[in-house]
């Protein structure tokens, strides 16, 4: 099988979309321990990949807009999965831990 043309866009939504959603976990449980700073920090770090994430993905839509087809495959799927992953557990955990320093503050 021969390696896709766009093989390190793909990577880039892989490794990156993984990392984001991996710093959205870790934000989560560190506010559940009260480390509302770490936590927040780590959401930071999480949207900083997954910017890096969007740019892969910006990479093959404007490929794909300028008439040039981007090759599916099981990898770029796998790809805007975790992209896709990661925007929806960021936003998750921003609202996890809004709801933890709530409860911490209200003790």
């Amino acid at each position: 099988m021969a390696e896709p043309a766009n093989l390190e866009a793909v990577m880039g939504l892989i490794m990156h979309g993984g990392d984001a959603k991996g710093k959205a976990v870790e934000a989560i449980r560190e506010a559940k321990v009260g480390h509302f700073t770490e936590a927040h920090d780590l959401i930071k770090q999480a949207n900083e990949a997954l910017n890096i994430a969007h740019k892969s993905q910006t990479e093959l839509l404007t490929q794909e807009a300028s008439g040039d087809t981007v090759e599916l495959s099981l990898l770029l799927i796998h790809g805007q999965d975790h992209l896709m992953t990661a925007l929806t557990f960021i936003d998750m955990a921003k609202e996890v831990i809004a709801l933890y320093e709530k409860i911490d503050s209200s003790h």
